[in-house]
């Protein structure tokens, strides 16, 4: 998700913020620096400048003249990918602006909305990005109005980090409303003739699958389909293939959830074939093909098999090439391909593959592992269908050994493998087994009962 400002000399790269739950320490991260302009100056004889000749300067320097530094150098910083560092520099920038022009002026509402997008861009901390985007809101439409295209420019930065703030938050009414006034106002920067193509194209991308998202999350799916397509017919004009897959993913996506799995799949194959004339053997074919397996083993259909077999073998093969056979996509498609062949009736296959990925997970995830134990699983029921008891006992044993340490005893994991393993302690297989062994182990009968002349020996001396 690009938010980058359309106005002002800081232009962050694009990034995408990710869609996860934020750490509850985000929350509380405290704000007052960008409030007060004396304490965010204090240490800025000390920080804000790298160059010689910028820290010989900067004392002489007047508050105009060191906000200017500071978008500089928040740019630099940008660039060079230094985002804790850019962040505060734009808190500096603030300030400053504040300091020089006070606080209704147009340039606080700019200030403010360009670090708004770069606490949400850089550290995802949507709390901070949405409580300055709306301060940012209302000094804006309460200053006095500048040159109109800049107006909406920073209106158009504020409704983008508002609907993308909220949807993070889950806050989907208000998302879906920021995200529609940013199309409106990017309507009227395009009637300005005041963005070119390729922004305008980038923009309206945003909007649309920002949107689609919401709209998926409201449970509306032909509302969020209907945005995948605008997205689709817009991307049309450039070209751009590696959006143009993405979208064809979030449509099977949605289909999927929907359990319109022949549309699902059809949009996959579209994504997949997109995919494969980018970077054949590429990490992003490779997850498509795994979507397409999942998708193809999920129908009754029974001609559907082949396929499904088709791309696991061809996602497990390009995750093996691209990350390593010990990666945990390699680890996972294997394990899906193998409960694929377990409800085929291929219950030998699924267990050779999980006896080669064994020593693997541990490696990976750790002998006492839920991975390893879900391995030992598969590989002990599948000797138990082809009754070998011996085996299956004793696999089923180790399994029920991790789990009773990961679990503990009265889980229902584990009171399921306990159940197992007692029937096939009753099996005359394992019990011959277990008498043998107890055999092996027991001690020579000569040396826990004494020869008859000891004992006589014994007696006599006392």
């Amino acid at each position: 998700m690009s938010l980058a400002p359309h106005s002002g000399s800081f232009r962050a790269p694009q990034q995408r913020c990710p869609v996860t739950a934020l750490d509850e320490s985000f929350t509380s991260f405290n704000m007052s620096s960008s409030c007060s302009s004396g304490e965010s100056l204090k240490d800025a004889d000390s920080t804000i400048i790298s160059q010689k000749e910028d820290v010989k300067n900067y004392s002489k320097m007047n508050p105009a003249e060191k906000r200017s530094l500071c978008e500089r150098r928040a740019q630099s910083l940008a660039d060079s990918e230094e985002h804790d560092l850019c962040i505060q520099e734009l808190v500096r920038c603030l300030a400053l602006t504040r300091l020089v022009y006070g606080n209704e002026h147009f340039a606080v509402a700019q200030a403010q909305s360009r670090l708004a997008k770069a606490y949400l861009q850089y550290k995802g901390w949507s709390h901070q990005a949405q409580e300055h985007a709306s301060q940012a809101l209302e000094v804006l439409s309460s200053s006095q109005q500048e040159e109109r295209v800049s107006c909406l420019n920073c209106f158009l930065t504020i409704h983008q980090t508002l609907g993308s703030a909220a949807l993070l938050l889950g806050n989907l009414s208000e998302a879906e409303s920021s995200f529609q006034k940013a199309e409106i106002v990017t309507g009227d920067i395009v009637a300005h003739e005041a963005m070119g193509k390729e922004d305008r194209v980038d923009t309206e991308y945003e909007i649309f699958t920002n949107l689609a998202r919401v709209y998926q999350r409201q449970g509306r799916p032909e509302k969020a389909l209907s945005q995948c397509e605008r997205a689709l017919e817009l991307l049309q004009e450039g070209a751009q293939l590696s959006r143009i897959c993405f979208v064809y993913r979030n449509m099977a996506a949605i289909e999927q959830a929907q359990g319109h799995l022949d549309r699902a799949i059809e949009h996959l194959l579209q994504a997949h074939s997109i995919a494969l004339s980018q970077s054949p053997g590429g990490l992003e074919g490779a997850q498509i093909a795994h979507s397409l397996a999942l998708a193809y083993s999920s129908t009754s259909e029974p001609h559907h098999n082949d396929s499904a077999a088709h791309f696991f073998e061809e996602c497990i093969s390009a995750y093996r090439s691209a990350l390593g056979p010990q990666d945990t996509l390699t680890l996972s498609a294997q394990d899906d391909f193998s409960h694929f062949l377990l409800l085929t009736g291929q219950q030998e296959s699924c267990a050779e593959i999980q006896r080669e990925s064994l020593s693997l997970k541990k490696s990976t995830f750790g002998e006492l592992s839920a991975e390893v134990a879900e391995a030992l699983q598969l590989i002990g029921g599948v000797e138990m269908t082809r009754g070998q008891m011996r085996h299956a006992y004793r696999t089923l044993k180790k399994c029920l050994d991790i789990q009773s340490m990961l679990y503990g005893p009265q889980h229902k994991k584990t009171k399921a493998t306990q159940r197992t393993v007692d029937m096939l302690s009753q099996s005359p297989e394992v019990n011959e087994r277990r008498k043998e062994s107890r055999l092996e182990t027991r001690p020579p009968f000569c040396a826990v009962v004494s020869s008859a002349s000891e004992v006589t020996s014994s007696m006599s001396n006392s």
